[in-house]
């Protein structure tokens, strides 16, 4: 019991965090909803140009999510400080990169033949989104840091504090101002600035005299070696729902817009997923640095029995009443009867999903940061996007067929990543499971 309250304890904040990060982003869609359909579009194509890059950063970074809980298990906390430093540097490299490349990926819209008025509105927004990789990218190794502390008050305060707050700016600058999607992308901008400074203010006062080492071209490259799969999956990923967005929208209007009420809706819960596998990370990581390969497995099967918990609860909703859940999103009655069996899969959609990001994130606890490429590769390309092609398509289920096939990649690669855990922790050399 003590094993699975302090996992709750580490994962209430984390899940939090996750929550209201995703909250930060309905609202800016439901302000920018009013202000007109261009700049809601606008917005959403130019925020998923931004994501796709930056989760591609952010992956490289979160290697120092296998470093500094296992220097903190391992009793090696002048480690973790130093691997901090160099997370950050590694962010700023990371980061400036990433944002010249996003900055020139309004010329794609052009290529895409998107329409003239979207393309006015995603320019300026994604723009200004792209001054924000820099300081959002520099939080991770901070939230780390504070995360492996168990440090997490600041994190709850900040991302409590950055919602009102963007709230306040978005209404300000969107209607006040008069500066529409320049207005929501320059709130997001400031949000990220403070969030940036609270976590360094907090990572401060944690370390009060204590110093902190210089990081060497060995920390970074140790960070580098540990993130690159981790980019790598976030990139297939993401990939694969960007490509079932396409496809869906090729079905037409009704089918497009009931795919993106079920992936707005799975997306905010997984945001409770990454909130247990945050957590799990970071006790297996105590665990690892502590040389008990037992405590890891065990903490790693706590993690995931607590993750299909919450889960599982979503899941019951998704099935009780889907209807209730469409009609928060619209009051049209075919996009809402095209929504309910996409909600009915996704029962089963969070269970999956819920698995493969607490492996994910259990493994990167291990430090074994490659199965989750592969696992995310084998489930998503080799098996759930032939399945949603051969099931939308080939059988004319349309967007259910698409929906069946990702719940079946997210499926296997659940199971690939915790089969793969289980292995790498058959063995436990000393310590004990208690």
């Amino acid at each position: 019991m003590s094993e699975r309250r302090d996992l709750l304890r580490l994962a209430a904040p984390l899940a939090a965090q996750q929550v209201g990060f995703q909250l930060m982003g309905t609202v800016d869609a439901l302000i920018l909803g009013r202000w007109s359909d261009a700049a809601l579009a606008g917005a959403g194509v130019g925020n998923n140009l931004l994501f796709f890059i930056v989760s591609i950063a952010m992956g490289i970074v979160m290697g120092i999510d296998s470093i500094v809980p296992q220097a903190i298990g391992g009793g090696r906390p002048a480690d973790a400080r130093r691997a901090t430093g160099a997370g950050m540097r590694l962010a700023l490299l990371v980061g400036l990169v990433a944002t010249l490349v996003v900055l020139l990926m309004p010329g794609v819209l052009e290529l895409a033949r998107v329409t003239p008025d979207v393309i006015a509105e995603a320019r300026p927004y994604t723009y200004i989104r792209a001054l924000g990789i820099v300081p959002f990218l520099l939080a991770v190794p901070l939230r780390a840091y504070l995360a492996a502390r168990t440090h997490t008050r600041p994190l709850v305060v900040a991302v409590i504090a950055g919602n009102i707050i963007n709230a306040a700016l978005d209404v300000g600058l969107v209607y006040g101002a008069h500066l529409g999607v320049l207005g929501a992308g320059l709130a997001t901008l400031l949000v990220q600035i403070g969030t940036v400074i609270v976590y360094a203010f907090a990572v401060r006062a944690l370390d009060a005299g204590e110093t902190r080492e210089t990081s060497t071209r060995a920390d970074l490259w140790a960070i580098f070696r540990f993130g690159w799969p981790v980019g790598g999956q976030l990139f297939v990923e993401v990939g694969v729902f960007g490509i079932a967005t396409v496809l869906a929208a090729h079905l037409g209007e009704i089918p497009a817009a009931a795919h993106s009420i079920a992936l707005n809706l799975a997306s905010f819960t997984f945001s409770f997923a990454l909130g247990v596998a945050s957590a799990t990370s970071v006790r297996v990581g105590h665990a690892v640095g502590a040389g008990d390969l037992a405590l890891a497995r065990h903490r790693g099967l706590i993690g995931l029995q607590t993750g299909l918990a919450v889960m599982a609860c979503f899941a019951a909703t998704f099935l009780v009443v889907p209807g209730i859940v469409a009609h928060a999103f619209t009051s049209s009655a075919p996009v809402v009867a095209a929504t309910v069996p996409l909600l009915q899969i996704a029962a089963l959609f969070q269970l999956s999903d819920g698995t493969q990001a607490i492996g994910a994130g259990a493994l990167r606890g291990l430090g074994d940061t490659h199965a989750t490429l592969w696992g995310n590769l084998l489930g998503h390309y080799v098996v759930g996007l032939p399945i949603s092609l051969a099931l939308g398509f080939g059988a004319a289920l349309g967007a259910p067929g698409l929906w069946w096939g990702l719940s079946a990649g997210l499926t296997v690669t659940g199971a690939f990543l915790f089969v793969r855990f289980l292995r790498s922790t058959r063995q436990s050399p000393r310590g004990s499971a208690g």
